[in-house]
């Protein structure tokens, strides 16, 4: 069996998709045999235009058994984070992919996508080639770029574009993996696919050893909430963190990590607010992360208030998890039923709602408590042992479905 295998991210870059993929694909390769052969096209890193890393342009990634691995990494131009941007970069990976495919046969073809034209990129490929479509969805681009963007027009325009593409691209697919199960409402549209739920994790580096103490913070110190990510329109750190810094005063400080499209606004608000007591910062390696969060009394995650980001599940709450540190969440919809069933030791509070950080930050007992029943049942390794087998389970003949193309 060949299996295509399209991803924008993929290791050593430093983002979520490249953190659940490089693992999905070493899982998949380890379930498969010598006979089969999985070829990744992605980029060279260009995450962060602030954090550098080179790779080769061609690797093979073939372990002693298991599939043969063959990555091809495609230059994009480094781009700022505006759409603009962005849309530059990934029109030369789509043309890329399609030139690296283009004498090729596959009998799979396999994706992850979060802003929709990967998948549809794989759709095109599997309707040339024949080939069962499986796809690995981890945002609804259509629903999150219509909220965000300020011009009415444009996303008048915009919807029945994307509403096309999105059934072209989800129409073909056998089979569609939800990373959040608060976008199962989404796909009720498109029944020809089977469905499943297979969750970001956490990672093997973030895996510390239980610890059952819980221990006071002294009152002596320093308190810092620590928040380390993409910082984009998503996240709208600009809404919440410079109102929060100032109602908190000097007792409090918020450590930054990280770049993306919303850092300008970021940085603007606090300078209008003539904040002192956030400090921001590149972003850092993985290793050099660990050490961050050790440092961290607060792990701060947020998300704007959003009608697209009431479904999503950001990523950061796995690594989180994996510490015995308090989460502070700004959040709602599916985030915030997740954050109910499954991790304790939170600080809640509204997206947006400065005052009520500060009132969960004042009258919360600061305690540190592992959570071994979350870190038993979040492990990267497992939900990808186990997704890897869903996708390679033997699949019905595939029987088109009728779409408006």
């Amino acid at each position: 069996m060949t299996i295509l295998y399209l991803t924008y991210f993929f290791h050593p870059d430093l983002s979520a998709g490249s953190f659940r993929n490089t693992p999905f694909v070493d899982e998949l390769a380890r379930q498969l045999s010598p006979a089969d052969t999985i070829h990744i096209i992605t980029t060279q890193p260009n995450r962060y235009r602030s954090f550098n890393l080179a790779a080769p342009a061609q690797e093979d990634r073939s372990k002693a058994t298991g599939a043969r691995v063959w990555v091809e990494r495609v230059p994009v131009p480094a781009h700022t984070g505006s759409m603009g941007s962005q849309i530059r970069a990934f029109a030369v990976y789509f043309r890329a992919v399609y030139r690296l495919t283009r004498d090729h046969q596959y009998d799979r073809v396999m994706v992850s996508s979060s802003r929709l034209f990967t998948a549809f990129l794989g759709s095109m490929i599997a309707r040339r080639c024949h080939a069962l479509l499986s796809l690995d969805i981890r945002d609804l681009f259509r629903e999150s770029i219509l909220d965000v963007l300020p011009n009415p027009l444009l996303r008048l325009l915009l919807n029945p574009a994307l509403t096309r593409i999105e059934r072209y691209t989800f129409g073909r697919a056998r089979h569609i993996n939800l990373v959040s199960e608060g976008f199962r409402s989404y796909f009720d549209g498109f029944p020809n696919a089977s469905y499943s739920f297979f969750t970001n994790g956490i990672d093997d580096e973030f895996l510390i050893p239980p610890d059952n103490e819980t221990r006071s913070l002294p009152a002596d110190k320093p308190r810092t909430l620590l928040y380390a990510g993409n910082i984009g329109e998503g996240q709208g750190l600009h809404t919440i963190l410079p109102q929060a810094a100032r109602l908190l005063g000097n007792g409090y400080r918020f450590i930054v990590i990280g770049d993306g499209a919303g850092r300008h606004k970021l940085e603007a608000a606090i300078r209008a607010g003539g904040v002192t007591t956030i400090d921001l910062r590149p972003p850092v390696s993985r290793q050099a992360l660990l050490d961050v969060y050790a440092q961290a009394d607060y792990l701060f995650v947020h998300l704007n208030d959003l009608n697209a980001f009431r479904r999503v599940l950001p990523s950061k709450l796995f690594e989180y998890g994996a510490t015995d540190k308090p989460i502070v969440a700004g959040v709602t919809g599916y985030a915030a039923q997740f954050i109910r069933e499954h991790l304790t030791n939170t600080l809640l509070f509204a997206p947006g709602d400065a005052a009520g950080l500060v009132q969960q930050v004042r009258q919360t007992r600061y305690q540190r408590l592992a959570r071994p029943q979350f870190i038993d049942r979040f492990q990267r390794r497992t939900i990808m042992a186990d997704m890897a087998r869903h996708w390679l389970a033997p699949a019905p003949v595939f029987q088109p479905v009728p779409t408006d193309d």
